[in-house]
């Protein structure tokens, strides 16, 4: 089982970087704006991906000029937010993103797509989407259902590449 997880997940990181390359360029893109001009990058993580923050904030490389998203009436359109859920049609962060788009806060939002006619989901709201492509369980298990679902540490690939791809954008910017 650990073979096909791993087999799995190495597939998932290779269709993101194949696929997602150039949102990923794009939204690191956007979210150096804030950086290289006077504004702060915002972070959300819904339920799980709160894990994402914890990184940002706190891990051994820091994710240059970010914040805490708590409170929507501290951003202003100098500012950026790059917010994460497991999939786009996560109420409260379609919640959230529809409020800062109203204020005319640019924002990248990083889920597994869903093309949902009847209802919002995050690609009517944000400028910039990184598809996740992780929908369900990717492990056949022996009772017939399926395990293995790995939100966080695929969303965790790409917030690296993204902070990976904004430092190089900000060391450019510097010289």
């Amino acid at each position: 089982m650990l073979k096909i997880f791993t087999t799995q997940l190495i597939g998932y990181f290779n269709r993101i970087l194949e696929q997602e390359e150039f949102p990923i360029e794009d939204g690191a893109r956007l979210l150096a704006q804030a950086a290289i001009g006077e504004g702060s990058i915002y972070i959300y993580g819904a339920d799980e991906m709160a894990g994402i923050l914890d990184e940002a904030l706190n891990g051994p490389e820091p994710f240059p000029f970010a914040k805490a998203l708590k409170e929507l009436d501290h951003v202003t359109n100098t500012d950026r937010v790059l917010l994460f859920s497991r999939f786009s049609t996560d109420e409260k962060a379609v919640e959230i993103a529809k409020k800062l788009s109203a204020k005319g806060v640019q924002i990248v939002g990083v889920s597994a797509a869903s093309q949902e006619e009847d209802r919002d989901t995050l690609l009517h709201f944000v400028d910039i989407h990184i598809d996740t492509k992780l929908k369900k369980p990717f492990i056949p298990a022996d009772d017939g259902g399926r395990i293995g679902f790995p939100t966080l540490m695929i969303s965790l690939y790409i917030y690296h590449c993204l902070s990976f791809t904004l430092k190089e954008i900000l060391s450019e910017y510097d010289e």
